[in-house]
């Protein structure tokens, strides 16, 4: 057993798993196994990508409230004494212009360089992450197509085993919100029909850009990571509060992710915000997020969505475990 530390920091949320990975030592070297047993889980809103889309730039206030959970997670790491640690960024501080002063501040706090990961790099990771603990389910057929749905960009990867192949397309949940939801700087409460319809094509024209190079509909499952996913699940399921367990590996028809998006496109802030699985840094940006989730399906053609809460985050834990 090794125990290690991942960071994954995305667009809207940054989040930290410290496990115990089982390592089998092997001539051709390490290799992590699909076994994690956690320690500590967390996730933390920071919104780092705020106003990323419009000026190029990490804001100020973003960078404060990212090392702010930096520091608290460098004390839970120092607390578990987890041997390596791996720290990963995602699409916002890749488009940054002010990068380096995000850089900067994180070997400050937590003594490791962020890995500024290309969407490729991204889309590996979630597959790993999201599909070493199905093997040998006999319920779930291959390919996969794993679904990633972060604040900036969505990751699509289908394999069996391996990665066959993936591309990264920024759309995601806060990107979409920034990009068509947004009027004087409020978001709309409840969006217009002209502000949905211009955020569907953006998708639409994504999704797109994602067929040019990955066979989405040669998928058999579509597995679906990342919040806007979890949280849809969560209200498919009535749930009084979020709960992983009850979220993880569970399945949403089409039908019920399209009456839930449609729901929460023609909501109000107050009553999404009523919804008791709901995380608070999410109200805003969930709409968009669902519908992502429902273009995919209804381009595919798939009938439902598996979905995990073993993501990008649990891919990078195995790469440390490996000595990645």
């Amino acid at each position: 057993m090794t125990r290690v530390a991942a960071v994954d920091c995305g667009t809207n949320s940054i989040r930290l798993l410290v496990a115990d990975a089982t390592v089998l030592n092997s001539a051709s070297g390490a290799v992590a196994t699909g076994e994690l047993v956690d320690l500590d889980r967390r996730m933390t809103i920071v919104r780092l990508g705020q106003g990323v889309d419009r000026t190029g730039r990490l804001a100020p206030e973003a960078l404060e409230r990212t090392f702010a959970a930096c520091r608290e997670y460098a004390a839970i790491i120092k607390e578990h004494g987890a041997e390596r640690v791996r720290f990963v960024a995602t699409s916002a501080s890749r488009d940054a212009e002010n990068r380096d002063e995000f850089v900067r501040g994180v070997i400050d706090i937590l003594g490791v360089e962020p890995e500024v990961i290309t969407g490729d790099e991204e889309a590996e990771f979630s597959f790993t992450g999201a599909t070493k603990e199905l093997a040998g389910r006999a319920d779930l057929h291959r390919p996969y197509l794993v679904v990633d749905i972060g604040g900036g960009s969505t990751e699509f990867v289908v394999g069996e085993e391996h990665v066959r192949a993936a591309r990264s397309v920024d759309v995601g949940c806060v990107r979409m919100t920034e990009r068509h939801l947004v009027r004087d700087g409020v978001v709309s409460d409840p969006p217009s029909e002209e502000q949905i319809a211009a955020m569907r094509a953006d998708i639409e024209a994504a999704l797109d850009l994602a067929e040019e190079t990955v066979p989405l509909r040669e998928a058999r499952t579509l597995v679906g990571l990342a919040g806007s996913v979890t949280t849809v699940s969560a209200i498919a399921q009535d749930l009084p509060e979020y709960d992983s367990t009850r979220i993880h590996h569970s399945r949403v028809t089409r039908d019920r992710v399209r009456e839930i998006t449609d729901w929460l496109l023609h909501s109000t802030h107050a009553e999404r915000a009523a919804v008791p699985s709901m995380h608070p840094g999410r109200v805003d940006v969930i709409a968009a997020g669902a519908l992502v989730l429902l273009s995919i399906m209804e381009r595919i053609g798939a009938e439902e969505v598996v979905v995990s809460e073993h993501d990008i985050l649990d891919g990078i834990a195995f790469s440390v475990a490996a000595g990645g």
